[in-house]
């Protein structure tokens, strides 16, 4: 079985804030992501829309999956044929590659 995870501990991985032109240049990159809040809350989003709530909660699930292999944690609103997904890195106040990372990964997802 071939898997999209790499093989890295996250967990030990030493994070930074992104700077704004790192993120405005990675977000270039990344089909229907914005850029949401300020200061300390600033994130990255994106809503993911489903036909039924079986496919939303199937896209949370593998989600899950990706973001703990990650050692990262996403906030999730989950609705019947929606999930809007919000990625930052809280421990350096702002958005690190891991969030841009995770973000390639979720949209493997429904590729």
């Amino acid at each position: 079985m071939t898997t999209m995870l790499k093989k890295k501990d996250w967990s030990t991985q030493t994070r930074r804030a992104l700077t704004a032109t790192e993120v405005v240049a990675n977000l270039a990159k990344l089909d229907g992501w914005s850029l949401t809040g300020d200061g300390a809350n600033v994130a990255i989003e994106k809503t993911y829309h489903f036909a039924n709530y079986y496919e939303t909660i199937s896209f949370v699930n593998a989600l899950a999956f990706i973001a703990n292999a990650q050692d990262h944690h996403p906030d999730l609103s989950v609705h019947y044929n929606r999930c809007v997904v919000s990625l930052n890195t809280h421990d350096v106040h702002g958005i690190s590659s891991t969030d841009i990372e995770c973000a390639t990964q979720f949209d493997a997802l429904v590729a």
